[in-house]
């Protein structure tokens, strides 16, 4: 399993209400399903990931996060999870709202733009990087908002949002995120991953 799954399972309390929106194949839902809770759901757009989810005994719905999410009440799940996702959104400052809105707490996290390696490569090569964390190229990336870990700790402060739990993982290495090496944080992680809530 991914340590990105490894962490974020980690910040999920025991036999609790979870939703990992955007499961993809259902790969961190199986391990929270045999190992935290049993009361974890999915959502995820791709019908073929919804196949290989039910398949694994899994309960999974087909959607979008951006416009479905709506059809869940208020604080319905205790975690829910959005993994790599938000900067795909046309627009992700409402599925934030609404993640903090159906779950107590979310869980998100974003690949870093900030990364040394991603301003290297723009600096020097004129291009927009690809690395192991973005590995696509700028005409088939499914990334419409580029994002840094920065980015993500302003625009909470904005909209008042409180951080749990920050971390920065970059390759085996996982670190917390203060105030204090927001900086440095942002320049050697490839991932951010924030437990945050209302």
């Amino acid at each position: 399993m991914k340590k990105e799954f490894k962490i974020i399972a980690s910040l999920v309390k025991k036999d609790t209400r979870v939703l990992d929106v955007g499961c993809g194949d259902g790969e961190l839902m199986s391990f929270i399903f045999n190992n935290i809770s049993q009361d974890v759901r999915g959502i995820e757009i791709s019908k073929n990931n919804v196949q290989k989810c039910i398949s694994k005994g899994l309960t999974v719905i087909e959607g979008d996060a951006e416009s479905d999410l709506f059809q869940f009440p208020d604080s319905s799940f205790d975690f829910v999870v959005l993994s790599q996702t938000l900067q795909a959104f046309l627009n992700p400052e409402k599925v934030l709202d609404e993640l903090l809105r159906v779950g107590k707490k979310a869980i998100v996290t974003i690949p870093n733009f900030g990364h040394w390696k991603v301003r290297i490569n723009l600096l020097f090569k004129g291009t927009m990087p690809v690395t192991k964390s973005l590995p696509h190229e700028w005409y088939n990336t499914p990334n419409l908002h580029m994002c840094t870990i920065k980015d993500f700790f302003d625009f909470c402060d904005k909209k008042k949002i409180k951080f749990i739990k920050s971390l920065a993982l970059n390759q085996e290495s996982v670190k917390n995120i203060s105030k204090i090496n927001l900086g440095t944080r942002n320049f050697f992680s490839d991932l951010g991953i924030f437990l945050i809530e209302k």
